[in-house]
């Protein structure tokens, strides 16, 4: 190449604009969501590679939203002017031992972190059944684990840093901004991008999960709290088809004084003698080990290992939030559906969810248990599906997964979240002309 030229060309890169094609990746085929069901509405994707970038983009950027993992089943994170993805920003920034306090950019995956904390001695309180998503993405959708005493996983967060509209980077904090701070939590992306989450963390700790078949629906309803606050986490997997819960997975910590070793029976449900997928007629090699193997923390509170892809993302999924005291009879109602559901479903799954305080998270003020389903790729049967769902779960007043598929009223949302006005003006104050909301925004959190 001529000097000339090459000059040329040189000079051409350094003034050219952040949003450039080194940048973005305009897809020639387009982009969808990890299940397959949502084709995001832009092909314009940033990947910034730390917070001058960052902070950039969204300055310039008219119009944007923040795309983690890509495992949400419904519109929340499209955007039909631009994406940028926190894929890049996936370091862990420091561990504060004494504190108990670990800072991440919010890119990172749990199963990128959680051997990280494991090494150095700590853990997190909970995890979710994957493994795969990324911090930011989870405490934004209030995504859960499971456990009576187990917060969902936005509860463990002590301190943000968010870009918000203007690019600029602000902190915050529980100690510094106490009550404004639960509003900031669980925000679907509305107040800006995630840059860095500060997790409490506490010492390592090992656990062994063990899994019970057929359990009778009537000891259920007998015995509910015991079986769900059996263990330190608890899931109830059922197809509605019978009048039993396929499989109970426990999962417990080798400290409790509870040990389910040499147990065959839990009330009426037979231990199973190898590892077992949640859909029984799967194969379990992706899944955590069970049959009271002790391993590390991170290796049992999933339902599936790191390793390996879950299943080909080929579902649908919704959720929803009901108050523990009222749970059995939510389950009652869901399975009077039984026949109309399972021909649609791969499987169901029960989980406890204890009290927090996040203004938008589906748990607060109410320890909750869920009731999930994964479906089968069948839009238009679980469209009509969730209406009646729904209104089966009215009485109990339902709140909705964020990050799952819901078919509820804006206003009928407004009415189970307290908060949601004082919510509307947060989001007003971080972002005044709309820079982060896009349509399903606008439809739940500005039409109520």
């Amino acid at each position: 190449m001529k000097r000339k030229k090459f000059i040329q060309l040189s000079s051409a890169l350094i003034n050219t604009p952040l949003l450039s094609a080194f940048t973005r990746w305009d897809q020639e085929q387009k982009l969808t969501n990890w299940a397959g069901n949502v084709e995001y509405s832009t092909s314009k994707v940033y990947y910034p590679k730390g917070s001058e970038e960052l902070s950039r983009l969204v300055s310039q950027l008219p119009r944007l939203r923040a795309l983690g993992t890509r495992h949400c089943f419904n519109r929340i994170a499209d955007s039909k002017d631009a994406l940028i993805s926190t894929s890049g920003l996936n370091q862990v920034v420091s561990l504060d031992a004494d504190k108990r306090l670990v800072t991440v950019e919010g890119g990172i995956k749990y199963g990128e972190l959680c051997p990280y904390l494991d090494a150095k001695g700590f853990a997190l309180h909970n995890l979710a059944s994957l493994p795969h998503i990324s911090v930011a993405g989870s405490i934004s959708t209030a995504t859960h684990g499971s456990g009576i005493g187990n917060g969902n996983l936005a509860t463990a967060v002590r301190a943000l840093d968010i870009v918000r509209a203007d690019g600029e980077l602000i902190h915050l904090s529980q100690e510094k901004d106490g009550e404004h701070f639960l509003g900031t939590v669980v925000a679907f992306g509305a107040l800006g991008i995630v840059y860095q989450v500060s997790l409490d963390i506490q010492p390592s700790y090992q656990m062994k999960q063990y899994v019970f078949e057929n359990l009778p629906m009537a000891q259920l309803g007998h015995h509910f709290d015991q079986i769900i606050g059996a263990a330190y986490s608890v899931s109830l997997f059922t197809d509605w088809r019978g009048d039993s819960i396929n499989e109970v997975w426990i999962k417990n910590r080798t400290d409790s004084p509870t040990d389910y070793t040499g147990v065959s029976d839990f009330y009426g449900g037979k231990a199973a003698t190898q590892n077992m997928h949640p859909i029984a007629s799967l194969s379990a090699v992706n899944c955590t080990e069970q049959l009271g193997v002790a391993g590390p923390w991170y290796e049992r509170l999933p339902h599936f290992k790191m390793g390996f892809t879950p299943s080909s993302g080929k579902e649908l999924q919704s959720e929803y939030f009901v108050p523990h005291q009222q749970a059995m009879e939510a389950i009652l109602a869901i399975q009077r559906l039984g026949k109309q559901i399972s021909p649609h479903l791969l499987i169901s799954e029960i989980r406890s969810i204890a009290s927090d305080t996040l203004w938008m998270s589906p748990c607060r003020n109410q320890s909750s248990v869920t009731i999930h389903f994964t479906w089968k790729p069948e839009w238009e049967a679980v469209r009509q599906l969730l209406p009646l769902i729904e209104r089966e779960l009215a009485p109990y007043k339902a709140r909705p997964h964020w990050g799952k598929l819901f078919t509820l009223a804006p206003d009928l949302l407004d009415q189970r979240y307290e908060k949601l006005g004082d919510f509307r003006k947060l989001v007003a104050s971080f972002d005044p002309k709309g820079k982060f909301r896009n349509d399903f925004v606008d439809k739940y959190l500005f039409t109520a």
